[in-house]
């Protein structure tokens, strides 16, 4: 897949630390043989990019920032980024995908935090986020949209001494807030994650117990029967949420695929996002 696919249908695109083209910034591939942006996966990240779309419906004047799983090792840029923006702009969203790097090695544990926090620096600065700023995680990109609402640790040095905009709301879905963490893991003996920068993270970022007050309005939306991301999750995150004075929207379908995305058909699941968006037309996020 090229990079002319990915980009044909967004509006804008910005790199995050530097003025360099776009091409060599991420390694891009797909699900499957279609080279279609819905199924472009990222598996490598140089340079972190943001990839802008614009309201397809009447603007309502506000931005979110979107952030895809992968498990911190790859990104579902395309089910879980594009056709989340897709959507998103079709509410009268600013919708902003994020090309993030991955903990490893050569980035360090905390790069894609760091990513996530100059994107929304960036979405802010650049006007598009008039009336207030949104996130929308799914899986790992749960953790991190989680992460935002939360402390930076302490023992981190952020690479901007800049505080992040105010975020507005959240969307989080099926994402490992804290069972991956050390001390906090449901499955018995689990060995450590891969690479050890990807199990640092996650020891160090735990949301739900570190939590920014007051937190912000969140819909929470989660599997029963995931067997990738345990539900205990999403009950963690809500009472966290809820203890730091949050209005929290929690949804757990019985029945549902980890990684549902807004494409799983056939299932109640498929009815999350009409959910979310009647929860963001009650808090008066669409007008």
């Amino acid at each position: 897949m090229n990079f002319t696919v990915l980009l044909e249908e967004t509006s804008h695109a910005f790199p995050l630390w530097d003025e360099q083209p776009i091409e060599e910034a991420f390694t891009l591939t797909s699900l499957d043989q279609s080279n279609s942006s819905c199924t472009a996966v990222v598996t490598s990240v140089s340079r972190p990019w943001l990839l802008a779309f614009a309201p397809t419906s009447k603007p309502n004047n506000r931005a979110i920032l979107i952030l895809g799983g992968g498990g911190y090792i790859e990104l579902m840029v395309g089910r879980e980024g594009i056709q989340v923006a897709r959507w998103l702009a079709s509410l009268g969203f600013h919708a902003f995908v994020l090309i993030h790097r991955f903990p490893n090695a050569e980035t360090g544990t905390l790069a894609p935090l760091d990513d996530a926090r100059q994107a929304l620096r960036l979405i802010h600065a650049k006007g598009f986020a008039l009336k207030g700023l949104g996130v929308c995680g799914l899986s790992s990109g749960g953790h991190l949209g989680a992460a935002l609402l939360a402390k930076y640790p302490e023992q981190w040095t952020d690479r901007i001494q800049e505080e992040v905009p105010e975020i507005e709301f959240a969307i989080i879905g099926y994402a490992p807030i804290s069972t991956n963490a050390v001390g906090r893991q449901i499955v018995p003996n689990k060995a450590p994650l891969e690479p050890a920068e990807k199990q640092k993270l996650y020891d160090t970022v735990q949301p739900d117990v570190q939590l920014r007050v007051p937190a912000p309005s969140t819909f929470v939306v989660y599997a029963g029967n995931d067997q990738v991301v345990p539900v205990v999750n999403a009950y963690r995150l809500a009472e966290g949420l809820g203890k730091a004075g949050a209005a929290v929207e929690l949804h757990v379908f019985a029945d549902a695929p980890h990684g549902f995305g807004v494409d799983t058909l056939g299932l109640p699941v498929s009815g999350w996002t009409g959910m979310c968006e009647a929860w963001m037309r009650q808090n008066g996020l669409l007008g």
